[in-house]
């Protein structure tokens, strides 16, 4: 992943430090607060990887088997596959099929590029129903679903993005992701949007990226947050980040955040099992969960204990 990649050499002059919650996360945590148990969902973006294997994989083990071991060690998955292609749900039932020895795991599709960047949310009633005839066939393996404009989608864009999100059925949760920086850096352009997102219970993810701290708003429209978080291949940044994030999440729980989806990227995807692993353990030893660890084959690179 390349989005707000920086030279490791720049990485000392970042200001890592998560921004204070804005107004609108107060109150839809505030308004949200009950007694439901926060839960915590971590995965990766990828099942692909063959820099898995010997990792997390089994060697040897052949790519149309990666998802099967995929779902050993983690309980959703950052479904970008669905952003090149709309699959049907023959393809899905098998995707389906293979999660089934973890009965909790969840797919979180993102939605195809040709709704979001090649019509951009326009004209597009007709792929949308293929997009989303494929992905229910999921059923309760079925996460949120991901919506990401692309990064030259501004704000004069709000128009047709309000009807295309009016217009989406309200029974599976859709979190947004915006790119452009006048979504963030105009105090009106952040508010309408954000504002709107409540009010359509839509949610937003938060991507943590090293050169671009805008996006990082913390903004929770609704009681769910959808964390992106893209680290720079285990640099000592990457584990206090994730401490920051965790005890952030530990507020949020506390002040009524229902569920969050924490989804590990990084510009060389080696790393983000290790990285991810390392947040289930901070995860479960911070908020007292149970949360299953990855089973690493290359012990001797050293597993956090």
């Amino acid at each position: 992943m390349e989005f707000g990649r920086v030279k490791p050499e720049e990485l000392a002059e970042v200001d890592f430090t998560l921004p204070p919650d804005p107004e609108l996360t107060i109150k839809t945590l505030n308004e949200a607060k009950g007694d439901q148990p926060l839960q915590v969902h971590i995965g990766c973006a990828k099942w692909g990887r063959k820099e898995w294997v010997g990792q997390i994989y089994p060697l040897k083990t052949k790519e149309a088997n990666f998802l099967d071991e995929y779902v050993k060690h983690f309980d959703c998955i950052e479904l970008n596959a669905t952003f090149y292609n709309i699959y049907g749900p023959d393809t899905i039932l098998k995707w389906k099929e293979k999660a089934a020895p973890n009965p909790g795991f969840k797919f979180c599709p993102k939605f195809s590029q040709t709704i979001t960047h090649i019509r951009r949310l326009k004209n597009a009633d007709e792929i949308t129903t293929k997009y989303y005839e494929g992905i229910m066939a999921f059923g309760e393996n079925l996460g949120p679903l991901f919506l990401q404009v692309g990064d030259n989608f501004t704000p004069k864009s709000l128009p047709d993005l309000k009807a295309y999100l009016e217009h989406l059925p309200k029974d599976v949760p859709v979190f947004l992701e915006l790119r452009h920086k006048e979504w963030f850096a105009n105090p009106e352009n952040r508010d309408a949007i954000f504002n709107l997102l409540h009010e359509l219970k839509t949610g937003a993810v938060i991507t943590d990226a090293s050169g671009r701290r805008d996006v990082v708003h913390m903004q929770l429209p609704t009681p769910h947050a959808f964390i992106r978080f893209v680290g720079n291949g285990l640099h000592p940044t990457d584990y206090a980040r994730v401490d920051e994030w965790v005890a952030r999440i530990k507020q949020w729980g506390r002040m009524g955040l229902q569920s969050v989806w924490f989804l590990m990227h990084q510009h060389e995807e080696e790393f983000s099992p290790r990285l991810a692993d390392y947040v289930v353990k901070q995860i479960n030893h911070e908020l007292g969960l149970d949360l299953k660890r990855s089973h690493f084959l290359d012990n001797d690179k050293g597993l956090f204990a």
